[in-house]
């Protein structure tokens, strides 16, 4: 027995072992001109019966679940009270439940209340995954990200003060070559400043569906990276880099040229070697057929 999903159907790989439930339906922003994860979907929330039917299904033939991510972009984005009853339901149906995460936009997390966030904390939120994309105010305007330096960092520390575990995502190639410097300048600043517990890299990959609009809205010329040069901002961003606190870094997502990993800042001259050679080895990259956003 299977949950019937509305696809297109999203999650972190680190989600690949978790049950999934959709919570809502696409984004309520959906205007991010590099993404084209919700574009075919409008947002709507689902109904508790849907939910908890759902619920019910799974709980029933695979009750020993350990860890669950709440779909689809903006599960942050309901009200407090159907947030918590998901989450109290959840762990009343499945016993050795041990995580429970989503996507969080900055705007979400910021329009949450101090006492709303904690008390969803409370309940059994424990990690979401939130996407920076980039620090450079100027390159988060050109891509509509609906969010600034200023912001996502306030949303970030929002979230850590109520004891989130807060996996970020950036996105190399994002600013072209025209803003490659504010870019990743910017970027290794406001992780840096946020210091999440995760922090994945991800390289610029355009889909069709949002390739025109992207180009459009970036209102000049967009020079897209070659490997080298996104091995050069990779490089950039690991050296520049500096959390107070052990941050887990990954470059290994499949739009990635190389899987690359460590523990920042302790594990940085061990990357910084790797993508030294991997400049001077170009052959060693992964083929550009197999690489996807």
């Amino acid at each position: 027995m299977e949950i019937v999903y509305d696809y297109p159907l999203y999650r972190p790989p680190s989600e690949a072992d978790s049950m999934i439930f959709q919570v809502t339906l696409g984004c309520s922003f959906n205007k991010c001109s590099f993404c084209n994860m919700y574009r075919t979907k409008e947002y709507a929330e689902r109904p508790w019966e849907e939910i908890k039917a759902e619920i019910d299904m799974a709980a029933k033939f695979y009750p020993n679940t350990r860890r669950v991510f709440l779909a689809d972009g903006d599960a942050l984005n309901l009200p407090k009270y159907r947030i918590i009853q998901i989450l109290q339901y959840l762990h009343c149906k499945f016993p050795e439940l041990e995580r429970v995460s989503c996507y969080a936009m900055p705007m979400n997390l910021l329009k949450k209340k101090d006492d709303e966030l904690s008390e969803i904390r409370a309940a059994g939120l424990h990690m979401l995954y939130v996407g920076i994309e980039s620090g450079s105010d100027i390159v988060l305007r050109k891509v509509t990200k609906g969010a600034t330096f200023r912001t996502i960092v306030q949303a970030c520390q929002k979230a850590r003060r109520h004891g989130y575990v807060l996996s970020c995502m950036v996105i190399l190639g994002l600013g072209g070559k025209t803003y490659t410097k504010e870019h990743i300048a910017d970027t290794a600043r406001i992780l840096s400043e946020t210091a999440p517990d995760y922090v994945g890299a991800l390289t610029l990959c355009l889909e069709e569906g949002v390739y025109d609009e992207f180009m459009t809205k970036f209102a000049e010329p967009f020079v897209t990276l070659d490997d080298i040069d996104v091995l050069d901002e990779l490089d950039r961003l690991v050296a520049n880099f500096n959390p107070k606190r052990p941050v887990m870094f990954r470059a290994n997502h499949a739009s990635n040229v190389y899987s690359i990993g460590g523990t920042m800042p302790d594990d940085r001259d061990k990357i910084l070697t790797l993508i030294t050679n991997l400049k001077a080895h170009p052959e060693m990259l992964k083929p550009k057929f197999h690489r996807r956003f």
